[in-house]
């Protein structure tokens, strides 16, 4: 059985010579390790919910922060990420999509268009 590679995969596509540096076919493709695509994927749904509320079963997922009292944080565009015991409900969509959405940039987080807030 023949086992296909990241590697193969990138100098396939680019047509280039096994001498290439894997790592510099990827930042050419701009092709992201998994776990910042993942975490991209995320970021892009989260946004898409906040905006339209749909679809209504993530919608009723995410909740946006609302301190309080008076705090610096209440116009930061922050969603509050439930606190969970259990390490596998960490990788629940509830949990890391909050997670990845507040560690963002509040520049991105503001953005208007969906095309802007991919770019930053």
């Amino acid at each position: 059985m023949m086992m296909i590679t990241t590697r193969s995969v990138l100098h396939l596509v680019c047509q280039a010579q096994r001498s290439v540096s894997a790592t510099e076919l990827c930042q050419q493709l701009h092709w992201l390790p998994v776990r910042q695509r993942i975490s991209y994927k995320l970021a892009v749904i989260t946004y898409k919910t906040n905006l339209t509320k749909t679809p209504t079963y993530l919608s009723n997922i995410i909740h946006e922060y609302h301190p309080t009292r008076t705090l610096r944080s209440a116009d930061k565009l922050l969603l509050v990420v439930p606190q969970m015991s259990l390490t596998l409900s960490v990788k629940a969509f509830c949990v890391s999509a909050p997670s990845v959405w507040n560690s963002l940039s509040y520049d991105c987080r503001s953005a208007e268009l969906l095309s802007t807030f991919k770019r930053l």
